[in-house]
């Protein structure tokens, strides 16, 4: 029988992965086009979480060069998630979080190299059935060709920042990392807007409920399932964590179905490429948890 506190900590996580599945529904429901989203979005967050560091009181005075190294991987961040919208905008949350799931694909690309290990065999295996899954999506979603390109450009900068964020992860605090990634995010996009002047009206100016959800977004949907996840990992196993967030795309696509309603209504193909990709990402977690069990025995 599970200990009431773990019972407590699974319950929290879903929810996390719930509202992180909230995430595409906002992005959707935005005025805002993908430059101006993640601008605010960032502004926002790096508040949220500066303000967090330091009532915990942690030192943000970390190595100038790992300083630089983390503002980087902030634009690749920032990169992800302006894809992550505009694949939104121009075709619609289901295809963007469909292909988003095959984040897992590039992140075992990614992970050999960064930590200097062989390409496992079942990765390679999952890897192939993960693109027969998105050729699935490719082929019969012709209408969302542009959308599912940049979704999928949006899952590989995700894994490249998430395996670099592993390892930052083992020497600093999580709100440290995220101040500084959030800072260069910040800096590097009012740079690429200011040259390309994208800080216009059209581009900037809040209409609606937009104020509303920005706020949301930054800090309900960020902020906040960021600083919470860290905390549950403490009474959650890493198997149950990778689990729970595999259905975060899940979420996002029944909520928006009933949301969206038929603007969210895709062919059979689409959703056989789904769950192609995601049993993926099931079977991979699997084999994960297996290779831990092995290595704490051994």
């Amino acid at each position: 029988m599970s200990h009431p506190n773990n019972r407590k900590a699974l319950a929290e996580l879903h929810f996390i992965v719930f509202i992180w599945g909230f995430t595409a529904i906002l992005g959707k429901l935005l005025s805002l086009q993908a430059l101006g989203l993640v601008w605010y979005r960032m502004i926002v967050a790096i508040l949220v979480v500066y303000a967090f560091a330091r009532f915990k009181k942690l030192s943000l005075n970390i190595n100038r060069a790992e300083r630089i190294r983390m503002m980087l991987t902030g634009l690749i961040i920032a990169g992800h998630w302006v894809t992550f919208y505009h694949a939104i905008k121009i075709s619609n949350v289901s295809v963007t979080l469909a292909c988003l799931s095959s984040g897992a694909f590039f992140a075992s690309i990614f992970e050999p190299v960064f930590y200097k290990r062989k390409l496992l065999w079942y990765e390679i295996v999952l890897g192939i059935a993960s693109i027969g899954g998105l050729y699935l999506i490719f082929s019969f979603e012709t209408a969302y060709v542009a959308g599912i390109i940049i979704a999928i450009i949006s899952a590989a900068l995700s894994a490249l920042f998430n395996v670099i964020n592993s390892k930052f992860a083992q020497k600093h605090e999580a709100p440290v990392v995220t101040v500084y990634e959030m800072l260069g995010g910040v800096l590097g996009l009012s740079i690429f807007m200011f040259f390309s002047q994208s800080f216009s009206a059209a581009e900037m100016q809040f209409q609606g409920y937009d104020v509303l959800y920005i706020l949301i977004l930054a800090i309900v949907c960020t902020a906040y399932p960021f600083i919470a996840s860290i905390r549950l990992m403490k009474h959650v196993s890493p198997y149950t964590m990778v689990l729970s967030i595999n259905m975060e795309p899940v979420y996002g696509i029944i909520l928006a179905f009933f949301i969206f309603g038929n603007s969210e209504k895709m062919t059979g193909a689409f959703y056989m490429g789904t769950l192609i990709i995601l049993a993926t990402l099931f079977i991979n977690a699997f084999f994960k948890n297996y290779e831990r069990r092995k290595a704490l025995k051994s």
